[in-house]
């Protein structure tokens, strides 16, 4: 879910760099400006633990802020903090992704449609799981090259090596957690990178020792992101003219039914609250 906030309208005197008028976003962790983040840098994420964006005013820290792309909309880069920077850090993080490379997205929700539209720009081949044929129409539409619906095709991890040749892929965003981490595990190359995000798939599959050595897999939490990578996520935008994804926008009022269609799982990208009405 995310909020668009309306242009700035107050700044304090000792501020530099910006301007009232300037359209802006604070990164999710206030104070995460580069590196590696740690316990004091996240307690101050938006949301978990402090207060979020979801209200007219907020003020942050001006060390927070990253400009939005030009040819974005206020609803379009009210995606980017979460999201899209939670995508862009698991492909370009410790190993970056690189043209030729191979990445698999599971869903189609929020964060996997921007490492979807992340990993075609960089001119990776992508594979796309969902339970949707629908969905799975969007993503090719997207760039996705193979799409896989997983109710159909129950071993989709076999689908994946027999489109890679018995490889697996080089890097996979799992946002699934017990329910798929497994399956994962089986469709990424050995030293290959399983980037954790989610859990939003239940059962009782879990890591197995073995299989991590014998791959030599690389398993690695995704919590958000920093400012630096943030402000490199949108010259990437810039660059490929990069569009997010929105599926649906509520205004403040319909709040509650924002969160109920969110829950129904009937969107594709991003579900977004309109606070303002400017």
């Amino acid at each position: 879910m995310s909020y668009p906030k309306s242009t700035r309208e107050y700044r304090s005197n000792d501020v530099k760099g910006w301007k009232v008028g300037d359209r802006v976003s604070p990164n999710f962790s206030l104070d995460h400006l580069d590196g590696d983040t740690n316990p004091d840098i996240f307690v101050t994420s938006l949301g978990a633990p402090i207060d979020g964006v979801l209200r007219e005013y907020i003020k942050v820290p001006a060390h927070s802020l990253v400009r939005i792309p030009e040819h974005l909309s206020y609803e379009e880069g009210s995606t980017l903090p979460c999201a899209a920077l939670t995508a862009y850090n698991a492909l370009h993080g410790p190993k970056p992704l690189k043209g030729g490379d191979t990445v698999l997205i599971l869903g189609t929700g929020g964060v996997s449609i921007f490492g979807l539209q992340f990993a075609v720009a960089s001119g990776a081949e992508v594979i796309v799981t969902s339970s949707s044929d629908e969905k799975l129409k969007v993503a090719r539409q997207l760039g996705a090259h193979h799409t896989i619906n997983y109710k159909t095709t129950p071993d989709w991890d076999k689908e994946v090596l027999k489109i890679t040749g018995g490889r697996g892929v080089d890097h996979t965003i799992e946002v699934g957690g017990p329910g798929t981490i497994q399956k994962s595990g089986n469709a990424t190359r050995m030293a290959g990178y399983l980037h954790i995000i989610g859990f939003v798939a239940s059962g009782d599959n879990s890591i197995t020792i073995p299989a991590v050595v014998h791959k030599a897999h690389i398993y690695r939490g995704i919590l958000i992101g920093s400012v630096a990578q943030f402000e490199s996520m949108n010259r990437l935008i810039k660059a490929q003219k990069i569009k997010p994804v929105v599926d649906k926008v509520f205004p403040f009022e319909q709040t509650i039914q924002a969160y109920s269609y969110l829950e129904s799982q009937q969107h594709v990208g991003k579900v977004v609250i309109r606070v303002s009405k400017d």
